[in-house]
């Protein structure tokens, strides 16, 4: 792939032209910030290179049209794949403010190498209006000049921009930032940023790297109508400027400065349109340009990102794990569940089990007190607690599943006893004795699921006759269903399928190891290989969409993939693969585990290692950004899970 800015070559025509003519060869040509003008190469001359070339990359649809109207470059070669952003942990705005000393400032930035094309007067010009509607406004101008212009001009520009400041008597509300900010600052700059200035003088720029950070950043952008700005930004994900026009530069920023919701609302579509465009997702893109261009001779793998608890970390509390966030900010108003602090209870466990980090026992015991708090003397728990620990109305019906999950995570706790303090596993032992009675009495097929796999564990440690009447209790029930409801095209325990489906063959699957019985083992295969009928094909893995679950006889929905299905699909097939050692199991876990990375319908990564949380879900043509507990403790355990088999 061969990638340069033809800017750059705008004084060294000649070489230029000799340069691609000596690179006829390559698989696929990039266009980046500029398609090249007739005064740079030569029509005859961009025909003779793209056609030695199978494909062509351009990063805006504007340039698409360019290079087929004014070059008559087929579309079939090209393929447009915008800008690479960076995944941000996204920081609270006004701590950063404080931290670089603009503590109750309104805050205007700009960033990139200085030259006149950036047009930066057009903001000076614009200043006075905008200070005289709001006085803490601040005017940030983060970066050196551009090297080439200081080796000509030197910082004429700079000193020009200086000289107006003074004019206009602005250097209360002027910042110069004037160096290379290391990536991490700057992005905390962009962070910290109000309202966003693209200023550019140039129509037939592209592209902007600038402009596609502060949009990462979630900065609500002012910006002239380059291709790229009229492509990205509308009234909800932007406001576009005319070229050199400060009476209208100020008249948007006074607007969005005088309106806090509206600038949240820009911010966070803005957001929502960029994230597709991560450095990750552009590798994904390219890499599939390459698989298509080069037949069966390369085959995409994904790498296991490092283990990371960062995000698992900020969603809990001194009492337990936070069930929502904002993007990856935790939302304590959303409060506390037990599901979440069950299945993080598990994670924890497994990951001290492999680190051995004595970190790691605090957030253990959280979690498990968590449980305990949700216990009630009669032997049942309870699910939703508000932030104030107080539980809620939401407590009334349907906690079957979340008592199974508790069976599941005390039952796993007990059966790492040769790793884990001997007191909290003998606590352990206490709390499921508790809840066992009740447990007989569950109906739903998900939480009878939960507490057989949980009682597997549990019998691993403590075997008694008990726990095996409780299981055999449980799966009688389960294979009356299965009996009552399957068919022909329809091996399943009830008449749709829902969420957090694998864990019903999976549990049929520890019932049969546990007691022998064969008809526990037909109905575990069966109704497993019913189930990766229908959530695997040629995208890989695609869960039963939360938003319309699948009817027995009805197709299934669309979209609304969640980060739990996998998880569990990935466990399941890891037990699966244990229990009988067909490769096939492993394969499809591989695949599974890949739907995290980008291999899934949308080519779009759901773990985000920047803050090493997980997005919520795959909707229809986006991710859903927020990172909540659920989905980070599901990723967090199938990464785990899947550790074992990294080596081969």
């Amino acid at each position: 792939m061969i990638q340069h800015e033809f800017g750059f070559f705008e004084t060294q025509t000649v070489a230029f032209k000799q340069f691609l003519y000596d690179l006829i060869k390559p698989v696929i040509l990039v266009f980046h910030t500029v398609i090249p003008t007739p005064d740079i190469l030569l029509k005859s001359d961009v025909r003779s290179i793209v056609a030695a070339c199978r494909s062509v990359v351009v990063m805006t649809n504007n340039s698409a049209k360019l290079l087929i109207s004014d070059y008559e470059v087929p579309h079939e070669k090209i393929t447009v794949i915008a800008h690479g952003t960076h995944l941000v942990s996204h920081l609270n705005k006004e701590f950063l403010k404080e931290k670089y000393g603009l503590k109750g400032k309104k805050i205007l930035s700009t960033f990139g190498l200085l030259s006149s094309g950036k047009s930066i007067e057009t903001t000076l010009d614009a200043l006075p209006a905008i200070v005289k509607a709001d006085p803490d406004v601040v005017f940030l101008i983060i970066g050196k000049t551009h090297p080439n212009v200081v080796k000509y001009e030197g910082e004429l520009y700079r000193d020009k921009l200086k000289m107006m400041i003074s004019t206009l008597n602005l250097w209360d509300h002027v910042k110069f930032i004037n160096s290379y900010l290391a990536l991490p600052e700057l992005l905390e700059y962009l962070q910290l940023t109000d309202i966003y200035l693209f200023t550019t003088n140039d129509p037939n720029q592209a592209v902007s790297g600038t402009f596609a950070y502060a949009m990462s950043c979630a900065c609500p952008i002012i910006s002239t109508p380059i291709p790229h700005a009229r492509e990205v930004l509308s009234e909800d994900t932007g406001i576009i400027v005319d070229f050199k026009n400060p009476s209208q530069l100020a008249e948007s920023v006074i607007k969005l400065l005088a309106n806090e919701p509206l600038r949240s609302k820009i911010s966070m579509n803005a957001l929502q349109k960029i994230v597709a465009t991560s450095w990750e997702n552009s590798a994904i893109a390219h890499a599939m340009l390459f698989k298509e261009n080069a037949g069966k001779k390369i085959k995409i793998t994904y790498d296991l990102p490092e283990i990371n608890l960062k995000h698992i970390k900020l969603l809990t509390t001194d009492f337990g794990m936070v069930q929502f966030s904002k993007i990856n900010q935790p939302d304590i108003d959303s409060g506390y569940t037990l599901d979440d602090n069950a299945r993080a209870l598990i994670a924890l466990c497994m990951h001290y089990e492999k680190t051995s980090d004595k970190r790691d026992l605090d957030y253990i015991r959280k979690y498990f007190d968590f449980i305990k708090y949700c216990l009630r003397p009669e032997g049942d728990l309870l699910n939703y607690v508000d932030k104030n620990r107080g539980f809620t109305e939401q407590n009334r019906t349907n906690l079957d599943d979340s008592n199974g999950r508790a069976i599941w995570a005390l039952g796993y706790l007990i059966s790492r006893k040769s790793v884990l303090p001997a007191k909290l596993v003998t606590e352990a032992k206490t709390i499921i004795q508790k809840i066992l009675p009740h447990i007989k009495s569950i109906n739903s097929p998900r939480g009878m699921a939960f507490a057989i796999k949980g009682l597997y564990y549990y019998q691993s440690i403590s075997k008694t006759s008990e726990n095996i009447l409780v299981v055999k209790t449980l799966a009688k029930k389960m294979v009356k269903m299965y009996m009552t409801e399957s068919a022909e095209k329809w091996e399943w325990f009830e008449s749709y399928l829902t969420y957090a489906n694998s864990i019903l063959p999976e549990a049929m699957l520890y019932s049969w190891l546990l007691t022998g019985e064969t008809i526990y083992k037909e109905i575990a295969i069966s109704s497993l290989n019913f189930l990766l009928s229908l959530t695997f094909n040629k995208n890989g893995i695609e869960v039963i969409s939360n938003r319309k679950w699948l009817q027995k006889g009805m197709e299934p929905g669309q979209f609304g993939e969640q980060p739990i299905d996998v998880a569990y699909t990935i466990m399941t097939l890891s037990k699966f693969y244990d229990t009988f050692n067909d490769k096939d199991f492993l394969n499809k876990m591989v695949i599974a585990f890949n739907w995290f990375l980008g291999k899934n319908r949308l080519h779009q990564i759901i773990y985000n290692p920047c803050t090493g949380g997980c997005y919520d879900g795959l909707e229809e043509l986006n991710v859903n950004l927020n990172q909540g507990a659920e989905s980070a403790v599901s990723y967090l355990m199938a990464r785990l899970t899947i550790e074992k088999y990294n080596n081969g």
